[in-house]
């Protein structure tokens, strides 16, 4: 990958208001190094365990999706994950992102249900599942702490046609 389209990465999470959006574990500030552990981690992942893309606009790269297969009694459910740049929120470009991703991994794999685990607060994230055709399926109260907060979660999945 360009060096622009790592340093386009690092700086879309090096943004407070997305790492805020996020489960813990990423750097921050996000550094051009850290971009590239990353994109080299999801090279290398096993293609039917892990289905990592970047999200793309305007000719760079603005976020990244990822779809990760669950073990053991869940092998064939799927959590997806996803960001984007602040100046892309609300122009319909995850909801997009999220539809080609599912419609990809239920294609490719035989993974039947893709979840996501949106903070409760995150109401734009919540509504692009929503656009996407998930279905919300509860609240998981007090399921997480996120900067020093207990917070609720909500469930959202999408089931393969036909199941």
């Amino acid at each position: 990958m360009r060096k622009s389209r790592k340093r386009n990465l690092a700086a879309a999470l090096s943004n407070r208001k997305i790492q805020d959006n996020l489960r813990d574990g990423l750097p921050y500030p996000y550094t051009v190094q850290d971009g590239t552990d990353y994109i080299s981690a999801m090279l290398s992942a096993d293609e039917n365990e892990t289905f990592a893309f970047a999200v793309t606009a305007d000719g760079k790269v603005i976020g990244s999706i990822g779809v990760f297969r669950q073990g053991n009694i869940h092998r064939q459910t799927a959590e997806l994950g996803y960001y984007i740049a602040e100046e892309y929120w609300g122009k319909g470009v995850m909801t997009e992102a999220v539809k080609q991703i599912c419609e990809y991994v239920f294609d490719k794999s035989e993974i039947i249900r893709i979840y996501a685990e949106p903070f409760a607060h995150n109401v734009a994230s919540c509504r692009v599942l929503e656009k996407a055709g998930f279905q919300y399926e509860g609240t998981l109260r007090s399921n997480a702490v996120k900067n020093g907060k207990v917070i609720d979660m909500k469930m959202y999945s999408l089931l393969k046609a036909g199941v």
